[in-house]
């Protein structure tokens, strides 16, 4: 099919919302964007792609740490700092900036408050990926390989992570379902499946664009 939209993915940990957004690129024929924006945002800085990918991992907790310091405020215009940006919000800036252009053409991009940073183009489509705590704890133990042991606090843990960082950019509570067009249930069917409902909903949602427009 020939896709004219941009597709964000946020995702709770464990419920493959990544993958899904892999195979959803590739079904609509457009580009897919992840950690592939750290490499994007490290070429435009400068900065070593390895730093941007250890502070891309702990984001949150840097920024609340720098929060709880004094160390900058942050609002519509956006960072003001006392002293200097720290490399984690250089990350979060270029990151902005860079998913403003790759939204010029059809993508997915998965995390990073896409769907906030892109809430004007009405030819964006916002997705949530969820899953039951025990569906996403097997997974994560299969994908990731985490120890039986830890892995529900790191399920939890990583949730509270993408959570804060979220609502702190952009003031919107992350996961509630009036910030994004579908929210789907992962462990409900296969990613398989989940990409057919998400091509059909792209489709229906683009007959429905072009028949307002043409309405004007």
């Amino acid at each position: 099919m020939s896709c004219k939209s941009i597709v964000t993915i946020s995702r709770e940990f464990g419920s493959g919302g990544r993958e899904i957004g892999i195979k959803l690129a590739k079904r609509l024929g457009i580009d897919f964007y992840d950690k592939e924006l750290i490499s994007l945002a490290a070429k435009e800085s400068g900065i070593d792609p390895a730093l941007f990918e250890r502070i891309d991992e702990h984001a949150a907790n840097s920024l609340l740490y720098s929060l709880s310091m004094g160390m900058f405020n942050f609002g519509q215009t956006g960072f003001s700092p006392r002293d200097q940006i720290s490399v984690n919000d250089q990350l979060y800036l270029l990151q902005h900036k860079i998913i403003k252009q790759l939204a010029e053409k059809p993508c997915v991009i998965v995390g990073r408050c896409a769907d906030y940073i892109l809430r004007d183009k009405p030819n964006c489509i916002n997705v949530f990926i969820h899953a039951d705590i025990d569906y996403r704890m097997e997974r994560a133990k299969k994908v990731h390989n985490i120890p039986e042991n830890k892995v529900e606090a790191v399920v939890r843990k990583t949730d509270k992570t993408r959570s804060n960082y979220y609502q702190f950019y952009t003031e919107h509570k992350w996961g509630l379902a009036s910030n994004y067009h579908l929210c789907i249930n992962s462990g409900k069917m296969s990613e398989d499946r989940i990409v057919d409902v998400l091509c059909n909903y792209t489709l229906a949602y683009e007959q429905e664009e072009h028949k307002v427009k043409e309405e004007e």
